[in-house]
């Protein structure tokens, strides 16, 4: 059965950039919604679920093969009917779906592909399936037949097998029950457990394929500055040393790509290309950090970098920042080429920075004649670093071959904004503006902030996932979306002063409290009022980014530092039992976690600075507060006894002088007038 040629699917009426991409195939695709599992119950048929996202290499190219033939449409459209589906909209179908993938094959990935019962049963999986048998695995077309053959004549063995993959799905809920908070051995047990996993002479983790570790950072820079670790501060230097001079950095243009690979013959790490929101804000904040915690110029650089990268190519004209650049774009032959952007072969350096610097630019990045990636192209690195008397040059050819870049054909943004992802860059670029003095970048955050509030957030307090050129996806928020936009507003309250952020983060979070937790203090990645799926979805672990259920543990705890909520600071204890569970087994899978145990354990810090606005003395504290390394400390600044923040609270001057006033664990101690003073107290430099 053949779509008319030339008429959109029903995609066409979709805000995600990534369906949008499909609303031309010859596949009659459906987005996920109830009328499409009726029709495949009318019509007798499994559904045929693809799952994937923009930014995805491999999507693109079974989009290529397969959604673009009109023969395996034609199949597709006649047997099937076919779901389409964007996991960074969608992440709650994803969750469900990808967990019986894994369950089933060992192994997951996009683009996910899933036969199920019209009533959402799965029984078959898989993930690429290429349009030709090869290496092992079936054509797309061959996948098709045999599942259409046992649909329609071995019926009753599909039943039971998506009967039993259902109920092995629902009886995987999690529960905290009587585990007891993070302790000292939990962490310590947590940080032996990655020195068994680091690499010390490469400074990366073990492994061939490597993801940015962001949220194991955190844990690590907190828990030096917490118990002055010198092999947890050891232990980040030399992985984001690592990160910042292998090609996982984008050494031109700032930014981290998504992962590198270890070639198998030897040579420089390969990255995927594709570069991530959410990568990059995590990242920024742990550059931020890492300076904050050492005062290193290549934390800084690569800090300021990496803000300036999500300002200059994510931020969209609504002020929020849009998901992902892709990794492949035109070579300039009207060839689609994984990376063709960003590599260099000697002659293209030539043509950009003349001879001499060129020669110079090649030796500097590692760019051979041979090439280090395909082509005769190279990745550019930054093995050594140039020196002081080399900064201004090389600073000068980055800006160079910047230039020269952009006249390249530009990969595709996919240009929705995320709540989840939007509340990190909030945070990233409000700290980063405050250690860095840059005002700009507050500004920045503070714009994205108030997208969220004004298109995302209705009236009761329920997030939207997400948006796109100002008009909001439709699909309700999951829990990371919560956590990590509370997170974001919490931290642009601290630098701002703005007390009405606060105000949101405790919106927010009573939404968590009331409708994501369960009996047990557990949460779930969704609320108890969202659309059913064949189970709700639950997972602790960190992925690319924070858990849902960690994020909101950590914001719950510093609004309850903020505020003196008994309930807040409840519900992050019971969230964070998973913790003590998971931490010294795979502390690489529930970082952020272990990262809010630190704050936690050290409190966590709660620091009220008050004093008129517009005085020197209390800008110079408040400084000194925002470069503090206590782990997850709280800061409010305001007037003296102000009601922007409850810590202003009976906050009167000292001597007629703003102070800055230092409690944790039902202990204040002294106020003090003195920067150098509230430095030592607060772990700052």
């Amino acid at each position: 059965m053949r779509k008319d040629e030339g008429m959109p699917n029903r995609l066409a009426q979709a805000t995600s950039p990534y369906l949008l991409q499909h609303a031309d195939n010859p596949v009659d695709w459906w987005p996920w919604e109830t009328d499409a599992f009726e029709e495949a119950r009318r019509r007798d048929v499994p559904v045929f679920l693809s799952v994937g996202y923009s930014a995805c290499h491999w999507c693109h190219v079974m989009a290529h093969e397969s959604f673009e033939d009109g023969d395996t449409a034609a199949y597709l459209n006649e047997h099937f009917v076919s779901v389409k589906v964007d996991r960074e909209e969608r992440p709650d179908v994803d969750a469900v779906y990808m967990e019986a993938v894994q369950a089933a094959t060992g192994q997951g990935g996009w683009p996910m592909s899933v036969f199920m019962t019209p009533d959402g049963e799965p029984f078959y999986f898989g993930t690429y399936f290429p349009p030709a048998p090869r290496h092992g695995m079936p054509s797309f077309r061959q996948v098709l037949e045999g599942v259409h053959h046992a649909w329609t004549s071995r019926r009753g063995e599909v039943g039971e097998v998506a009967g039993k993959i259902t109920r092995d799905l629902a009886g995987r809920e999690l529960s905290t029950g009587d585990a007891g908070t993070p302790t000292e051995e939990t962490q310590a047990l947590a940080l032996l457990q990655l020195t068994r996993d680091i690499d010390p002479a490469s400074g990366w983790f073990k492994g061939d394929t490597k993801f940015p570790p962001s949220m194991v950072i955190e844990f690590l820079l907190r828990h030096h500055a917490r118990a002055g670790s010198v092999a947890a501060l050891e232990m980040v230097e030399g992985l984001c040393g690592a990160m910042a001079r292998s090609s996982l950095y984008d050494q031109v243009g700032g930014g981290f790509h998504r992962y590198v690979l270890t070639p198998r013959a030897g040579g420089p790490l390969v990255p995927h290309f594709e570069k991530m929101l959410y990568d990059n804000a995590l990242l920024c904040r742990v550059y931020t950090h890492l300076w904050r915690a050492t005062g290193s110029d290549l934390a800084r650089r690569v800090a300021l970098e990496t803000a300036d990268f999500m300002v200059r190519e994510l931020r969209t004209p609504e002020g929020g920042f849009a998901s992902a650049l892709d990794a492949d774009s035109d070579d300039g032959t009207g060839r689609h080429v994984e990376g063709a952007y960003y590599v260099w072969t000697p002659a293209q350096l030539r043509e950009a920075l003349g001879e001499d610097d060129a020669a110079y630019a090649a030796r500097l990045h590692g760019v051979t004649e041979e090439g280090t990636f395909e082509e005769g192209a190279s990745v550019l690195r930054l093995p050594q670093d140039a020196g002081v008397a080399d900064a201004e040059r090389l600073s000068g050819i980055r800006a160079r071959l910047l230039a020269a870049r952009d006249l390249r054909p530009r990969p595709g943004r996919d240009d929705k904004v995320v709540a989840a992802w939007n509340g990190l860059a909030v945070a990233a670029l409000a700290e980063a503006g405050a250690c860095f003095d840059r005002p700009d970048l507050v500004e920045r955050a503070t714009e994205a902030a108030d997208l969220l509030v004004r298109v995302h957030l209705d009236e009761g307090g329920r997030l939207a996932r997400t948006s796109r050129d100002g008009r909001s996806g439709g699909h309700a928020g999951v829990l990371e979306d919560y956590g990590d936009v509370a997170e974001g507003f919490l931290a642009l309250a601290a630098v701002t002063g703005e007390g009405v952020w606060l105000e949101f983060a405790g919106l927010l979070l009573g939404i968590v409290l009331d409708r994501f937790r369960g009996e047990g203090g557990e949460l779930f990645d969704t609320a108890h009022d969202a659309e059913p799926l064949i189970r709700r979805p639950q997972d602790p672990t960190d992925n690319a980014a924070p858990s849902g259920w960690t994020a909101a543990a950590g914001a719950l705890l510093s609004y309850a530092a903020h505020t003196g909520s008994e309930a807040h600071r409840t519900a992050a204890e019971r969230a964070l039992a998973v913790v003590g569970a998971l931490g010294p087994r795979a502390p690489r899978f529930i970082g952020w976690g272990l990262a809010v145990a630190e704050a936690l354990l050290d409190g966590p810090r709660e620091v009220a600075v008050a004093g008129p606005a517009g005085d020197p003395d209390r800008a110079a504290l408040h400084r000194v507060a925002l470069r503090g390394t206590a782990p997850g400390a709280v800061v409010a600044v305001g007037e003296p006894d102000g009601a922007e923040f409850p810590l202003l609270r009976d906050r009167p001057l000292v001597d007629g002088r703003p102070a800055a006033y230092v409690c944790r664990h039902f202990t204040c101690e002294a106020p003090t007038t003195d920067a150098d003073r509230l430095a030592r107290q607060l772990g700052a430099r």
